[in-house]
């Protein structure tokens, strides 16, 4: 089965939802062009959607061009939903990526091309909004060429451009560019080039070579036209099969799908969107990792979601059941290649989320956690001492969001407080500590001893055995491992700690213990809930050894400014915290890189546009996490606080003076 997953990606209001519809339209799926502006469209269905006129979530929609089908998503462009965007490509074959004709390149698109680069997605650029007043196709393409690559070959010419009546027109063989397009295809081409030199290169050759590296990704063709006139949509339609990667895929093949999606059906089920990549799922398949089975499956095609008793290689089903499912599963037993991992950065803002109604807290923690559960990228706090929940942030439209699925899914309003910076926590040294059992002031039947030290940065956290493992019952093990798990969620300043290697030293129990009669006597036997409540004790002690250090999150940037900026670039920049590290000239306009803390992200935002008359692009990313510059409060704490001892041991009812 020959089939695409095509990505229509583009920054907000560049206009892809509608450049969407009208590929239904072109495609037959559709009787009518829905339009973004009254949220009528196919693909935009949450109500904050369709009152702001732009796409959060992933969506999707199937059509058939050419015997190929066609699996169309059409992802948000707001760069507070990036992750939802990298969600989508991780599953794609090729994109379309949209640049307004009037606005040209924008942030956000430069953010998206170096994630199509990044998981080399092949990717065709369609300039869109030909028909607008101040449409410059020409100038756009130039800026495309200079700003995210210079390997374009454009396709056609654009006339009327900036009216009502543009139209666009694909080369023929006799108007065909040649010597740009021999320019741009020769350099991966040393025969095409030769051709070139020798004058034997034909149209039918140039073409061939084009198909060629464009479903290689190697070059990106460039179309034109007007998603609301329908102007160059038909010839775009067209290209996708030949300009575009369509695999065949396997259906007798082992299963192997991956899950994109999670949404609430109207029951509050779970539905999985997943991508079956080879094999066939079937109604009532069980999955190999859970208990889970498959109850029900529909299908996409020709614009609706068809029930269906299986889904095949090639097709994006919806698939009820899968109670434990969540975004970025693999489903089967093929194991996913590792250049095709999904990859987030992690959220570095949060809030605390508080109802309207203090009669709603319980329904709105239930609405949250189930966000929670079906989205590894929302992460929650609860704190129930001072009765608030945090919950993770990419930026301040995610605000919104919440807000709205909490009013309409769970009839709950709230209001958020102030946005603040996700901070963490690395060890500087390494620390030990122990506490045996039987020996004040170790309240437990439990010998637990930790060691913590410094692990190379990324890492992340593990454990490690410097016992023997069998000398004592693996329960007891596994205990102490999900205790230190816990526990590192909370450090010495209470941010979680990360890049933290911790080795089991010492350990030791008390083995089951019974009376003359046969009865158990829990007061004479260790149990894992002893290994549990000691290991944070322990922990703490060995980390206040080691001490930490609170890392505040980076993101790098990238910042176009006219020339004549430069000076009031650099003095706001140095105001937030931004650390430039590359200046180099670029046409009439200087480029800056560097890297700037993620507090001070959105006051750069707001303040670049009147430092630079409103000319600055500036473009943003996680990057990485470095000690603080700054005095870092600590985290009020959610947990029991094993650094005081005694109010730990009183919450546990072992605190005995």
């Amino acid at each position: 089965m020959q089939s695409l997953n095509l990505g229509v990606v583009a920054h907000v209001d560049a206009g892809k939802t509608s450049l969407t519809e009208r590929l239904l339209f072109e495609a037959g799926v559709i009787d009518a062009v829905g339009r973004v502006d009254d949220g009528s469209t196919r693909t935009d269905s949450l109500t904050l959607e369709q009152q702001r006129g732009i796409t959060i979530r992933s969506a999707v929609a199937s059509f058939s061009v050419a015997g190929t089908t066609v699996n169309l998503v059409d992802t948000p462009g707001h760069s507070d939903f990036i992750a939802e965007v990298e969600r989508a490509l991780g599953v794609l074959d090729g994109a379309v990526l949209v640049v307004s004709a009037v606005e040209g390149v924008q942030a956000q698109t430069r953010v998206l091309m170096r994630a199509l680069q990044r998981l080399k997605i092949p990717t065709l650029f369609f300039v869109n909004k030909i028909d607008r007043s101040g449409a410059e196709p020409d100038r756009v393409v130039q800026e495309i060429t200079e700003r995210l690559t210079p390997d374009v070959v454009v396709l056609g010419r654009t006339h009327d451009a900036g009216r009502p009546a543009a139209t666009y027109a694909p080369y023929d063989d006799a108007a065909l560019p040649v010597d740009a397009w021999a320019d741009v295809l020769g350099r991966r081409d040393e025969r095409l080039l030769e051709a070139y030199v020798a004058g034997r290169l034909t149209p039918a050759r140039l073409r061939d070579a084009l198909a060629e590296q464009s479903t290689a990704g190697q070059v990106h063709p460039v179309l034109t036209g007007s998603a609301i006139t329908g102007a160059g949509v038909p010839d775009l339609l067209a290209a996708l099969p030949t300009l575009l990667p369509s695999p065949a895929r396997d259906e007798r093949g082992p299963l192997h799908g991956r899950v994109f999606k999670v949404e609430r059906g109207s029951a509050r089920e779970r539905v999985a969107y997943i991508d079956v990549r080879s094999g066939t799922l079937n109604v009532r398949d069980r999955m190999p990792s859970s208990a889970s089975k498959v109850t029900a499956i529909r299908v996409f095609h020709d614009g609706v979601a068809e029930p269906r008793s299986r889904a095949v290689a090639g097709e994006v089903a919806q698939v009820w059941g899968l109670s434990e499912v969540r975004i970025g599963d693999e489903i089967g037993a093929v194991a996913p290649c590792p250049d095709e991992a999904f990859h987030f950065a992690p959220p570095s803002l949060e809030t605390v989320v508080d109802p309207v109604d203090d009669g709603d807290r319980g329904a709105m923690y239930a609405g949250l956690s189930e966000l929670a559960e079906q989205d590894p990228l929302i992460g929650l706090r609860q704190d129930d001492v001072r009765s608030e929940i945090a919950v993770s942030l990419y930026g301040e439209v995610q605000k919104e969001v919440i807000a709205s699925m909490l009013a309409t899914e769970y009839g709950v309003d709230v209001t958020f407080r102030e946005t603040t910076t996700i901070c963490i926590e690395r060890p500087t040294g390494t620390g030990a500590a122990y506490e045996v059992i039987a020996v004040p002031p170790n309240p437990f039947l439990a010998t637990v001893g930790l060691r913590v030290e410094r692990a190379p940065v990324g890492s992340g956290n593990r454990v490690e055995l410097e016992v023997e493992l069998g000398s004592m019952p693996p329960a007891f093990f596994t205990a102490v491992e999900q205790a230190v798990e816990e526990t590192l969620r909370e450090g010495l300043h209470g941010w979680a700690v990360t890049d933290c290697l911790v080795t089991v030293t010492h350990s030791g129990y008390w083995a089951r213990q019974s009376h003359s009669h046969g009865s158990f006597d829990a007061s004479m036997s260790s149990t894992a809930g002893d290994f549990r409540q000691l290991t944070p004790l322990v922990l703490m002690d060995a980390l206040r050894g080691a001490g930490t250090v609170v890392c505040e999150p980076l993101h790098r940037f990238e910042v176009e400014i006219p020339q004549d900026c430069l000076g009031g670039t650099l003095s706001l920049l140095s105001q937030v915290r931004a650390v430039p590290l590359d200046t180099r000239p670029r046409g009439s306009s200087y480029l800056l890189c560097g890297a700037v803390p993620a507090a001070q992200v959105h006051a750069l935002q707001q303040r670049l546009p009147s430092t630079t008359q409103g000319e600055g692009v500036l473009v943003t990313a996680f990057d990485r996490y470095e000690p603080a510059r700054v005095e870092i409060a600590d985290r009020a704490r959610v947990q029991p606080n094993p650094l005081d001892r005694r109010g730990y041991l009183t919450t546990l009812g072992r605190w005995h003076g």
